[in-house]
């Protein structure tokens, strides 16, 4: 059976500024991103249906019978096994979520479907941006149980670190652990391929770092919480999800908070995630192009990829940030920055140019040793001619 991944069309503008870079299945939530959740549940390598511009990086393969399911939801067993026992030519959704189709055609029209299922069982589905952290905690438990069921954890040799609840503990292969405390009283913690967890380190699980990541000195790791791979992180982090190839090497809280790739927080960098009155935190809305109540009290800082703040930056309760920003100023920053937007002090933005934008995104990733291409070029001119 042929896979592929679909960007909701009524979900992703509630996605972005994160889906402008990335299709929606991108999204890292729990230890891993949907896509990886997906080829990990039914072990095939699956394609991508998402915008024309990210189609180069992240191509749809297509065959006679193919299953399209919403890059929005996360699997689980339950689901995956409606999923592979679809008929051919059937709707399967739950409520206003069309969940998966199977179908020959992409994009048919409704009149081929000959039947429609609905999913009666409990998923997990990223209508908005904020439950990506509400729902990191649940994620991080269901991936952890997947991923090492059946295998065994390297051993805690170090004689300093201590650790609460050793079956809750996973650490794989070359990962590095000295004179930490990891306490997975409450929740596991999942410790990634090659990562390094540095001395005084503190983590309370549910956690998660992805491979080739490090928590310097010290770093107070807070329950919830996703360190993607190739990250560097330091400080106090609580109830949030860095994708990947990120730093927020300092001191400095961030809570509530969603980071994409090739962010870099600077030195005693700080985001509120409540606010003084203990209100409800409005967050800005691509789809309404104004600010819209969460209905939650607790909502700190979104990131858009390639994005970057100098020290001792304050992020005000609720602010979300645009792809490709370079954001510095001694006052709260607005709480809503647009894409290509370079700081002047205060709320005086200006347009970040795109060749300038691009020099600095080369030599970031080449850093990492990556290369930056003529595709990643070509999503970023996107995104700045849809957002300029």
């Amino acid at each position: 059976m042929n896979y592929i991944l679909f960007d909701d069309i009524t979900l992703r503008p509630n996605l972005l500024p994160l889906t402008f870079t990335r299709p929606v299945s991108e999204i890292r939530i729990g230890i891993q991103t949907i896509t990886e959740k997906w080829n990990d549940y039914l072990k095939t390598s699956i394609s991508y249906d998402t915008q024309d511009y990210l189609q180069a990086k992240y191509p749809m393969v297509l065959s006679d019978d193919n299953i399209f399911i919403n890059g929005a939801v996360s699997p689980n067993a339950a689901l995956v096994e409606v999923i592979q026992n679809m008929p051919e030519n059937t709707l399967l959704s739950q409520g206003q979520v069309l969940i998966a189709y199977r179908c020959e055609k992409h994009n048919p029209t409704v009149d081929v479907f000959k039947k429609s299922i609905v999913f009666e069982g409990e998923m997990m589905v990223l209508k908005q941006l904020t439950d990506i952290f509400i729902n990191n905690g649940s994620e991080i438990k269901a991936d952890f149980e997947r991923i090492t069921k059946g295998r065994t954890s390297q051993l805690i040799t170090d004689r300093f670190t201590a650790f609460y609840n050793e079956s809750q503990i996973f650490i794989e292969e070359g990962a590095d652990t000295k004179a930490a405390v990891l306490d997975a009283t409450n929740g596991c913690i999942y410790i990634g391929k090659d990562a390094k967890v540095s001395a005084g380190a503190m983590i309370q699980g549910p956690f998660a770092i992805g491979e080739h990541s490090v928590i310097n000195m010290g770093g107070k790791m807070r329950p919830n919480t996703t360190i993607g791979p190739f990250c560097k992180v330091g400080g106090e982090i609580s109830n949030s999800v860095i994708f990947g190839n990120a730093n927020k090497g300092h001191e400095g809280f961030m809570g509530n908070a969603v980071i994409g790739e090739w962010c870099n927080w600077g030195a005693d960098t700080n985001n509120s995630n409540l606010k003084n009155d203990y209100s409800k935190v409005d967050l800005w809305s691509y789809v309404t192009n104004k600010f819209e109540n969460t209905g939650i009290q607790f909502a700190g800082l979104i990131m858009g990829d390639h994005s970057k703040c100098g020290i001792n930056t304050m992020f005000n309760t609720g602010t979300v940030v645009g792809v490709n920003c370079n954001i510095f100023g001694a006052d709260f920053q607005p709480r809503h920055i647009p894409s290509f937007s370079w700081s002047a002090g205060g709320e005086n933005f200006k347009t970040y140019h795109l060749r300038k934008a691009n020099q600095v995104a080369k030599a970031v990733m080449e850093r990492r040793r990556q290369v930056f291409d003529e595709v990643e070029e070509g999503i970023l001119k996107a995104v700045f001619e849809l957002t300029r």
